[in-house]
């Protein structure tokens, strides 16, 4: 096999998927992660139908994400007083399996480690450069090494991306929102409950013991690694809003666990670049859209396995991995949860609200969501590589 040296950025979902892949095909796996440690916490992901379920039982993780599961919590849409409007059923925002991403990444990173795959945390990649023979790579604290692929599996703000393809704007695509979460101490109250106003949404309460924020606004500049400058925007954004909005905010000052993004979705039109590929968020982000760790997970299996049958040739094994996965990836390319979330009028959230009342209206949004979960057919990549072997 050939192109055996792989480094992966990215200690999320997609990063630890595909090195564990990779490491039981025999590949040699490097993981750097930005972050000093795993991101504990964080918000629920969600898998649903055959398809999720059975690489996760490929992976020996099924079991596993069965028993940490948060179960999908009904939320209550409420007015000003508290007074329940709508009811949004757990199942429609938790799919069939719910699980705290931090608890994922953990489940995951354990896999992989077993696997043999080696983790660089608290570093990151600053420079790429392609030679004949491989990737030269350079980092912010490590030695420069040379390896023979390099997989950005880093998110919506890829840094892979950038050093390879080119600048994030020319691939990402803001969709006139925000969102933040804030895990607090405070659980106000043993039910979840969401509020709106126009172009505003704030959520508490319930088992999961965090604050979520969505509102809609114009493009913002703030530092990504600034806690303290991502509160002040918030706290700007939802000054004088009703409900127990200030209760909350008072929450997100003490809190230390704070996190503000955009909504927003990747565009690209390939996958790969020369040595250089990139999976899950990286690739194909639609912020909040419901789909992001699942077609992470099934992403990484099909990278994983398109390497693996074609004995690391990396030009067609990209090319596969395009030609089987960009399909399946296109429920990336539609809609925006920001109008959905805070619906930019008194007269939309009622609207919205009335979806989740209508049972019709909603077991085919829940359907639509099952129908694009399931849209690819797996190969059963380990028996393949086993059939190669002998």
């Amino acid at each position: 096999m050939q192109n055996t040296n792989v480094l992966i950025s990215g200690a999320s979902v997609g990063g630890p998927a595909l090195g564990y892949w990779l490491a039981r095909y025999g590949f040699r796996v490097t993981i750097v992660e930005k972050a000093p440690r795993l991101r504990p916490g964080g918000q629920a992901v969600d898998f649903k139908g055959d398809v999720h379920m059975t690489v996760l039982r490929r992976m020996g993780i099924l079991d596993d994400v069965r028993r940490l599961q948060t179960g999908g919590t009904d939320q209550a849409l409420v007015d000003r007083h508290g007074r329940t409007l709508a009811v949004m059923p757990g199942e429609f925002s938790g799919g069939e399996l719910e699980i705290h991403h931090g608890d994922l990444a953990r489940l995951l990173y354990d896999r992989s480690v077993e696997a043999g795959c080696e983790y660089v945390f608290g570093d990151s990649i600053t420079s790429l450069t392609e030679t004949p023979g491989g990737v030269h790579a350079t980092f912010e604290r490590s030695a420069p090494r040379t390896f023979d692929l390099v997989i950005g599996a880093d998110g919506i703000h890829s840094n892979v991306r950038r050093l390879a393809f080119g600048p994030e704007s020319d691939y990402v695509e803001f969709l006139g929102h925000y969102y933040a979460l804030a895990e607090v101490p405070e659980r106000f109250g043993t039910d979840a409950q969401m509020y709106n106003e126009p172009g505003r949404m704030v959520a508490a309460g319930g088992p999961k013991a965090s604050a979520f924020f969505v509102f809609a606004s114009p493009r913002l500049d703030y530092d990504r690694y600034d806690t303290e400058a991502m509160k002040r925007v918030v706290l700007d954004a939802y000054a004088g809003m009703g409900w127990r909005t200030p209760e909350i905010l008072d929450a997100v000052r003490r809190t230390g666990d704070f996190y503000l993004d955009s909504i927003s979705r990747v565009k690209i039109d390939r996958y790969s670049q020369g040595r250089v590929a990139l999976l899950g968020d990286a690739a194909y982000a639609n912020t909040l859209g419901g789909f992001g760790s699942g077609l992470a997970l099934v992403g990484a299996y099909v990278l994983a396995g398109e390497l693996a049958v074609a004995d690391g040739d990396h030009r067609v094994a990209f090319r596969r991995y395009e030609e089987g996965f960009r399909e399946y990836a296109k429920v990336s390319e539609k809609g925006n949860a920001g109008p959905w979330l805070a619906p930019p009028s008194k007269g939309r959230i009622r609207m919205r609200n009335w979806m989740f009342k209508a049972s019709f209206t909603l077991k085919l949004m829940m359907k639509m969501a099952d129908d694009f979960a399931e849209d690819i057919t797996l190969k059963d990549y380990p028996s393949l590589v086993r059939d190669l072997a002998g």
